[in-house]
């Protein structure tokens, strides 16, 4: 990469002194390339790049770090509230690493006009439409490592020059880990440390026991930082279950690909309902998928429905509706269903 600006680099220097622009102008760079996707050797020079001075790593935390409080304006809409917000920019409980590059600033300008006559009435804003459908938190963690969260997992970051350690303060979460052997990569939940180098892993915090399903290359999984006690190696398509109290041993065991699937079937996108008319129900199906639901008598409309179910599977859906309510379904042509009173 000869003549590239992001491999110029300033003196090492203390810590604590403040980042120069060249850095931090780098870091944007390698930021954007990291989430569009890098070659072999542009991974290496990335790698090569952050280990050459420590300020290289914390101006990309910086600027991820300044970039995911930049999204929280999404969540924040001036026409809802007319106090202002001293939270909007206030810093996390818990690192967060985001997933989208910075690529590029943005500004904004506001020009205030003032009139002398009187003002016309606002028009009250329409609510916005509810978003039924419910992904996963994903991370992007600065190495390039990317995390999926379970619903009410949190995950706490701290990456240094010798190795790469989150800790999963509570829940579940899957990792696929950038290989870096200078670095290794380890998760911390419990007392628990599971440990690799570039691999997938699964690990979830149960009441009695932290369990790890490998489903790529394999980890080391230690209780604790002791040296006493042999690490277990747990390979791919292989579980660990280490108890949480110490005087019960751990076990590995294999695990089928059906099983793999069922345990990681949180990944899976899905709709949650709650006290939700059916007509609103249906729309979100038929917006997710080819096959179309009608509903034929208008009494069905406001039939109140709940549950969590996957955006595909409208069949399950369908014979949801069938054994609970009495919900009739009747084939109305080639992927069209609709939807009567039961007799």
């Amino acid at each position: 990469m000869e003549g590239d600006d992001t491999m110029k680099s300033e003196p090492p220097s203390h810590p604590n002194d403040a980042i120069p622009d060249t850095i931090a102008e780098a870091a944007s760079t390698w930021l954007a390339r990291r989430d569009r996707g890098m070659n072999p050797a542009e991974q290496d020079a990335y790698l090569q790049w952050l280990h050459a001075d420590p300020r290289h790593s914390q101006a990309v935390a910086q600027h991820a770090a300044a970039l995911g409080r930049m999204m929280q304006l999404q969540e924040w809409q001036p026409g809802h509230d007319t106090e202002p917000n001293p939270h909007l920019f206030a810093p996390s409980r818990h690192p967060r690493v985001w997933l989208w590059s910075l690529g590029m600033t943005a500004a904004a300008a506001l020009v205030v006009g003032l009139f002398l006559r009187t003002p016309e009435p606002v028009p009250t804003p329409a609510a916005a439409p509810k978003n039924y459908l419910h992904v996963n938190e994903r991370l992007a963690l600065p190495d390039g490592s990317r995390v999926e969260l379970k619903d009410g997992s949190h995950l706490v970051v701290q990456y240094s020059d010798a190795e790469r350690r989150v800790k999963l303060v509570g829940g579940e979460a899957h990792f696929s880990v950038w290989k870096d052997a200078a670095r290794p990569f380890v998760v911390e939940v419990s007392g628990i440390e599971v440990r690799a180098v570039g691999t997938a892993f699964n690990v979830r915090l149960g009441d009695q026991a932290v369990e790890v399903l490998v489903t790529e290359g394999r980890v080391k999984v230690a209780q604790g930082q002791s040296d006493t006690a042999s690490p277990l190696l747990v390979s791919v398509r292989e579980r660990a279950v280490v108890p949480l109290a110490a005087a019960e041993a751990p076990a590995v065991a294999s695990v089928t690909n059906e099983e793999i699937a069922g345990e990681l079937a949180w990944q899976a996108p899905r709709l949650q309902f709650h006290e939700t008319p059916l007509v609103e129900a249906v729309a979100e199906f038929n917006r997710l998928n080819r096959h179309q639901l009608v509903i034929g008598d208008p009494e069905l409309n406001n039939l109140r429905i709940g549950g969590t179910f996957r955006p595909d599977n409208v069949e399950a859906f369908v014979r949801l509706l069938g054994t609970t309510l009495g919900v009739r379904a009747e084939a109305a042509g080639e992927d069209r269903t609709e939807l009567r009173q039961g007799r």
